[in-house]
């Protein structure tokens, strides 16, 4: 093993040029999956605790005639608030109208406890106001609907009977989420105020749960864990990275086809070279192994060479993060104006081993050949 990597590098080195182009385009394909790989793993994560801090909690306690994604179950789907609410934050939600400028937009007025710390939400100002109807909304519902902090805008709703009425709502406080489902068309009000207004006291369509919750199992309550509320994020997350390893799996093919086509022209034109060796009794296996060998050197030193620009790359980009375009930001998911990329440690052992292996394989194809050449027509150089 020793004799074979000794002369695969001496042989490596030797081509100067084609050798640096292999490795400079191999190391590129390693730099690239690592990065775009990062780049998604960051997004999961910044994704699920910004929907665990800003919707989800630890759970979700839903009425069973309560669908969040059916709007038409909004007037229907709430019940009493259980005994047994150690644990629960409850949320009602109603559907309403506001008039800014004269137009109409529909949006879902939701009432939590002013006074919650579960969610991230800036619910203490509506404790706080002195305004007859506080409320906050999201930045991307006061873009839309062109609203600031300080507005007024009027609303319509209807009553627990079906009665239409209408007041005026003042905005004490745009936040800014990263979670869409809490912001677009969403307009979060004291739970105490919307009951008074809809003379549903005590009733929610749902609840968020935190660690003090202990029993899920409530009679026209489901529950639904942390983990089956991430479900559709992750999702949507997984089949963004199997898009994505199709470009993977065409920068690593670029890649591995110049050391196929570099090794199909070394075999046919070092005969005379792999005769001596055979002549001078070095068995067919070794010579095959040497030609291996000479292939998965490309990937350690494209392993190299892309460490000594890929590694300060990676520390910039964590430190600056990956820009997202605002019109990204709209696409109705979880999604931070700047990604961080995230290096797990399985993530640069598995793309290092794919690349490794990968390049193995391929030297090893058109090496194969090795074992049919006769040494005699081998040293004489002609083609067999």
């Amino acid at each position: 093993m020793k004799l074979e990597l000794n002369l695969a590098l001496k042989n490596l080195f030797g081509a100067r040029l084609r050798t640096l182009l292999n490795v400079l385009v191999l190391s590129f394909s390693f730099v690239i999956i690592i990065f775009l790989n990062s780049i998604m793993d960051g997004w999961d994560q910044q994704a699920q605790k910004d929907s665990i801090e800003w919707e989800f909690g630890n759970g979700h306690l839903i009425n069973e005639k309560f669908d969040p994604l059916d709007p038409y179950t909004i007037l229907d789907g709430h019940g009493k608030i259980p005994e047994e609410n150690v644990g629960l934050t409850p949320i009602l939600e109603r559907q309403a109208s506001i008039y800014p400028q004269g137009r109409m937009i529909s949006i879902v007025l939701k009432g939590i406890s002013s006074e919650q710390e579960i969610l991230k939400l800036p619910t203490k100002i509506l404790k706080e106001s002195k305004e007859e109807f506080p409320v906050i909304i999201g930045k991307r519902l006061a873009e839309s609907a062109k609203l600031n902090k300080g507005d007024r805008v009027q609303v319509r709703w209807r009553d627990s009977k079906g009665t239409y009425d209408a007041n005026t709502l003042s905005i004490t406080e745009v936040f800014d989420s990263n979670v869409p489902n809490i912001d677009n068309g969403k307009i979060w009000i004291d739970i105490n105020k919307l009951w008074e207004m809809t003379n549903l006291e005590n009733e929610a369509s749902y609840f968020i749960v935190n660690e003090q919750f202990k029993n899920p199992e409530l009679s026209s309550w489901d529950f639904k864990s942390q983990f089956t509320l991430l479900k559709s994020l992750k999702d949507l997350i997984n089949q963004k990275k199997t898009a994505q390893s199709i470009v993977y799996g065409l920068l690593l093919a670029i890649a591995l086809l110049a050391i196929f086509d570099t090794q199909i022209l070394s075999i046919f034109r070092r005969q005379k070279e792999i005769g001596t060796y055979i002549a001078l009794g070095m068995t067919r296996l070794r010579v095959v192994r040497l030609f291996t060998i000479e292939g998965s050197v490309y990937s350690i030193l494209a392993l190299i060479i892309g460490s000594i620009y890929g590694i300060p790359f990676f520390i910039y980009m964590s430190e600056a993060g990956f820009p997202i375009p605002p019109a990204d930001q709209k696409m109705g998911i979880a999604l931070a104006d700047v990604i961080y990329p995230v290096y797990g440690v399985k993530l640069v052992l598995m793309t290092i081993l794919t690349v490794i292996i990968s390049a193995t394989i391929v030297s090893y194809l058109p090496a194969r050949k090795i074992a049919k050449l006769n040494p005699v027509l081998a040293l004489k150089g002609k083609k067999q």
